[in-house]
């Protein structure tokens, strides 16, 4: 532990130590496992990892079977799932990536949405491309203002796109972003029946984006692929190869596409 840590510091991450320690104990029984197990185990006070377990209960990601025993929650399968996909889809993605900075000399972004927002998870870029990376990898920005986010509220129900205009305000960036809710309902119809997004300097002034979207085995949009290019660079001749690439990757996870009549 770092001996300049504060106080408050070294306890919470005393905590967390003895948070994990019980999720490891779980973690080697395939059945439930008293109270008293996990402190002999762990080498904590019952009372101690009483509290702990509670609240662990409380957020999922431990399950009380019976009174006394426990076993690992749900929680932990469904941020275990949520990283899977993301590692998969980075891994599987990469090449087609660099792939498609080739063709084009402009930065590739793979995106994927995380609550109100997007997230910057890989990238294949140069100096060549002639403009600077604005977001690093990690980076976040709003749904309606970028080409995958829009491709993300395309698939949402119209209840939870309004929803989404509520809790966000639409807050714009610059005098090109979509602040009106009626302008961004009409461009996500037009996301919808082209099947690829676009941002024009909604984000970022003298930067335009287009977005297609990558799919898994479900059919479920899980990330988007885009290009981003000075504003007066962008061509449209590169959207074909942007959406095969999108189609390869998707391909490549699974995805089987419904054959049109």
């Amino acid at each position: 532990m770092n001996n300049d840590a504060t106080p408050q510091e070294k306890t919470s991450i005393q905590v967390i130590e003895r948070m994990v320690s019980l999720l490891d104990v779980l973690a080697r029984h395939h059945d439930p496992v008293s109270l008293k197990q996990l402190a002999q185990e762990t080498g904590l006070h019952p009372s101690t990892a009483h509290r702990i377990l509670n609240d662990l209960v409380a957020t999922r990601f431990v399950d009380r079977a019976e009174a006394g025993y426990y076993h690992l929650g749900m929680r932990l399968l469904e941020l275990g799932n949520i990283v899977k996909s993301r590692l998969d889809v980075r891994e599987v993605a990469l090449e087609f990536m660099r792939t498609l900075h080739r063709q084009t000399n402009q930065t590739v972004n793979l995106s994927v949405r995380q609550g109100d927002e997007i997230v910057y998870i890989d990238r294949a870029y140069s100096e060549r491309s002639g403009m600077q990376v604005v977001r690093a990898i990690g980076g976040r920005a709003p749904l309606h203002l970028t080409s995958t986010g829009k491709l993300f509220l395309s698939v949402d129900e119209p209840r939870a796109i309004r929803a989404y205009a509520t809790r966000t305000g639409l807050a714009g960036h610059n005098k090109n972003s979509i602040t009106d809710l009626n302008k961004l309902e009409r461009e996500l119809s037009e996301v919808r029946s082209k099947g690829i997004a676009r941002d024009n300097e909604e984000l970022e002034l003298g930067v335009r984006c287009m977005a297609a979207g990558i799919y898994d085995d479900s059919g479920k949009l899980i990330a988007g692929l885009s290009i981003s290019a000075p504003a007066d660079r962008l061509q449209e001749d590169w959207l074909s190869n942007l959406t095969e690439t999108a189609r390869q990757i998707s391909l490549s996870l699974g995805h089987q596409p419904k054959e049109t009549a």
